[in-house]
Protein backbone atom coordinates (compact mmCIF):
# COMPACT_ATOMS: atom_id res chain seq x y z
CA UNK A 1 0.00 0.00 0.00
CA UNK A 2 0.96 3.34 -0.68
CA UNK A 3 2.03 5.18 2.75
CA UNK A 4 3.07 9.17 3.45
CA UNK A 5 5.35 10.44 5.88
CA UNK A 6 5.90 13.76 6.54
CA UNK A 7 9.19 15.17 8.27
CA UNK A 8 11.65 18.49 8.99
CA UNK A 9 9.07 20.42 11.36
CA UNK A 10 10.66 21.78 14.79
CA UNK A 11 11.49 25.52 16.28
CA UNK A 12 12.95 27.90 14.60
CA UNK A 13 14.36 31.64 15.28
CA UNK A 14 12.92 34.56 12.99
CA UNK A 15 15.10 34.48 10.01
CA UNK A 16 16.11 30.98 10.10
CA UNK A 17 15.37 28.31 7.58
CA UNK A 18 13.82 24.85 7.89
CA UNK A 19 13.45 22.10 5.04
CA UNK A 20 10.23 19.94 5.23
CA UNK A 21 10.28 16.49 3.86
CA UNK A 22 7.30 14.46 2.06
CA UNK A 23 8.22 11.08 1.29
CA UNK A 24 5.66 8.33 -0.50
CA UNK A 25 6.18 4.78 0.15
CA UNK A 26 4.98 1.58 -1.89
CA UNK A 27 4.56 -0.07 -5.10
CA UNK A 28 2.56 -0.02 -8.50
CA UNK A 29 1.88 3.84 -8.28
CA UNK A 30 3.18 6.93 -10.08
CA UNK A 31 3.32 10.23 -7.65
CA UNK A 32 1.35 13.16 -9.56
CA UNK A 33 1.12 16.63 -8.37
CA UNK A 34 2.11 17.48 -4.83
CA UNK A 35 1.29 20.21 -2.94
CA UNK A 36 2.00 21.68 0.84
CA UNK A 37 -0.97 23.39 3.03
CA UNK A 38 -0.25 24.96 6.42
CA UNK A 39 -3.15 25.15 9.31
CA UNK A 40 -2.34 27.63 12.11
CA UNK A 41 -4.26 27.83 15.10
CA UNK A 42 -8.09 29.30 14.36
CA UNK A 43 -7.20 29.62 10.94
CA UNK A 44 -8.07 27.92 7.46
CA UNK A 45 -5.90 25.92 5.82
CA UNK A 46 -4.63 27.49 3.49
CA UNK A 47 -2.43 26.52 0.30
CA UNK A 48 1.51 27.30 0.63
CA UNK A 49 3.10 25.98 -2.67
CA UNK A 50 2.07 22.86 -5.23
CA UNK A 51 4.51 21.09 -7.80
CA UNK A 52 2.88 19.20 -10.53
CA UNK A 53 4.48 16.18 -11.98
CA UNK A 54 6.19 18.54 -15.12
CA UNK A 55 7.78 20.40 -12.42
CA UNK A 56 5.63 23.17 -12.41
CA UNK A 57 5.28 25.64 -9.31
CA UNK A 58 3.00 27.74 -7.32
CA UNK A 59 3.11 29.79 -4.53
CA UNK A 60 1.04 31.46 -2.19
CA UNK A 61 2.16 35.60 -2.27
CA UNK A 62 2.81 35.02 1.62
CA UNK A 63 5.39 32.90 0.52
CA UNK A 64 6.68 33.90 -2.63
CA UNK A 65 10.54 34.49 -2.75
CA UNK A 66 11.38 32.88 0.68
CA UNK A 67 9.75 29.28 0.10
CA UNK A 68 10.96 27.04 -2.77
CA UNK A 69 9.29 23.33 -3.60
CA UNK A 70 10.86 20.73 -5.33
CA UNK A 71 10.36 17.33 -6.33
CA UNK A 72 12.88 13.72 -6.23
CA UNK A 73 10.97 11.62 -8.25
CA UNK A 74 13.70 8.88 -8.12
CA UNK A 75 13.68 9.11 -4.38
CA UNK A 76 9.82 9.95 -4.32
CA UNK A 77 9.78 13.05 -2.22
CA UNK A 78 8.78 16.28 -2.59
CA UNK A 79 10.26 19.14 -0.33
CA UNK A 80 9.61 22.41 0.79
CA UNK A 81 12.68 24.38 1.54
CA UNK A 82 11.24 27.62 3.77
CA UNK A 83 14.02 30.43 4.68
CA UNK A 84 13.61 33.59 6.24
CA UNK A 85 10.96 32.53 8.71
CA UNK A 86 8.88 34.61 10.25
CA UNK A 87 6.45 34.22 13.36
CA UNK A 88 3.09 34.35 11.34
CA UNK A 89 4.79 30.94 9.31
CA UNK A 90 4.27 29.46 12.73
CA UNK A 91 1.77 26.23 11.53
CA UNK A 92 1.05 22.72 11.12
CA UNK A 93 2.45 21.97 7.65
CA UNK A 94 0.64 19.26 5.41
CA UNK A 95 1.61 17.65 2.19
CA UNK A 96 -0.46 16.63 0.20
CA UNK A 97 -0.13 14.43 -2.74
CA UNK A 98 -1.50 12.96 -5.86
CA UNK A 99 -1.01 8.97 -6.92
CA UNK A 100 -1.88 7.24 -10.20
CA UNK A 101 -2.71 3.69 -9.16
CA UNK A 102 -2.20 1.12 -11.82
CA UNK A 103 -3.45 -1.87 -10.19
CA UNK A 104 -7.02 0.01 -10.78
CA UNK A 105 -6.10 3.08 -13.12
CA UNK A 106 -7.36 5.84 -10.49
CA UNK A 107 -5.85 8.81 -8.90
CA UNK A 108 -5.90 8.99 -5.29
CA UNK A 109 -5.48 11.49 -2.94
CA UNK A 110 -3.04 11.67 0.23
CA UNK A 111 -2.77 14.04 3.31
CA UNK A 112 0.37 13.89 5.33
CA UNK A 113 -0.23 13.84 9.13
CA UNK A 114 1.26 16.93 9.54
CA UNK A 115 4.41 18.54 11.01
CA UNK A 116 4.69 21.59 13.40
CA UNK A 117 7.07 24.66 12.43
CA UNK A 118 7.02 27.15 14.95
CA UNK A 119 8.86 30.49 14.70
CA UNK A 120 9.68 32.29 17.90
CA UNK A 121 12.44 34.01 19.21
Amino acid sequence: QVQLVESGGGLVQPGGSLRLSCAVSGIMFRIGNMAWYREAPGRERELVASITSGDSTNYADSVKGRFTSSRDNAKKTVSLQMNSLKPEDTAVYYCNVDVWMYASGTLVNYWGQGTLVTVSS
